[in-house]
C-alpha cells in the first residue's frame, strides 16, 4: 500500500511540475514587468496590468522596426562591440546563438526540418540551417549544413551532409524542434488527443 501512495505522488508531481513552473514563470515575468514599468508611469494615471501593456506595445514596436534600416545598423553596431568585449562576448555570443536557433525567418528555406539518413535504417531529425555556408565549407560538394539539436540540452552540433541522405519532412520547425530536444516525448499519441 506504501508503495502505491508513493506511486500516486509521484505521478501527481510529475503531472503538476510542468503546469506550476509555467503558472510560476509566468506569474514573475507579469510581477517583474510592472515592478519595472511602475516608476517611469506617475501613479494616478497608473493601474494594474498597465506594465504588462506597456511592454507587449513595445516589444511589438521594436518587431515592427526591427525592418528599419536605421535600428538594423544600431543592433549590428551593439552587437559588434559587445562581441569584443572579454566575458560578455561569451554570455552575449551564447545566448545570440540560441535564440538564433529558434529563429524562422519569413520567406526563407532557413531552419526547415528534415531527416538525415546516418547508416542503412537508422534517421535523425534535423534542420537545414543555411544553404550557403556549406558551399564555403565544403565547394563543389552538394553539402547541406543541418544543425542536429542534443535531447534536453541547449546544445547540438553542425554536419554537412550529402543532400542525396537529406530528405524534407512535413512537420513544421516548432514541432520538429521539440521531438528533437524531447526526444518525442512531448508529443502526445493519438488516443492521448482524445
Amino acid at each position: 500500500m506504501i508503495n502505491k501512495v508513493g506511486f500516486w505522488i509521484a505521478k501527481g508531481l510529475l503531472t503538476i511540475t510542468p503546469f506550476v513552473l509555467t503558472f510560476y514563470l509566468i506569474s514573475w515575468l507579469i510581477l517583474e514587468t510592472e515592478r519595472f514599468v511602475a516608476p517611469f508611469v506617475p501613479s494616478q494615471y497608473y493601474l494594474p496590468g498597465l506594465g504588462v501593456l506597456l511592454m507587449i506595445l513595445g516589444l511589438a514596436a521594436i518587431g515592427a522596426l526591427l525592418n528599419t534600416f536605421i535600428l538594423k545598423y544600431a543592433l549590428r553596431f551593439v552587437a559588434k562591440y559587445l562581441e569584443r568585449l572579454p566575458i560578455i562576448k561569451t554570455i552575449y555570443g551564447a545566448i545570440s546563438d540560441a535564440v538564433d536557433i529558434f529563429k524562422v525567418k519569413q520567406g526563407s528555406e532557413n531552419k526547415k526540418a528534415v531527416l538525415v539518413e546516418v547508416s542503412e535504417g537508422i534517421k535523425i531529425i534535423g534542420f537545414v540551417t543555411n544553404e550557403v555556408v556549406a558551399d564555403i565549407v565544403a565547394p563543389n560538394e552538394q553539402r547541406v549544413a543541418v544543425y542536429f539539436p542534443m535531447t534536453y540540452q541547449l546544445g547540438g552540433y553542425t554536419a554537412y551532409i550529402e543532400q542525396d541522405k537529406v530528405t524534407s519532412v512535413s512537420l513544421d520547425v516548432e514541432t520538429a524542434m521539440r521531438i528533437a530536444v524531447t526526444g518525442g516525448n512531448s508529443i502526445p499519441s493519438p488516443s492521448e488527443k482524445r
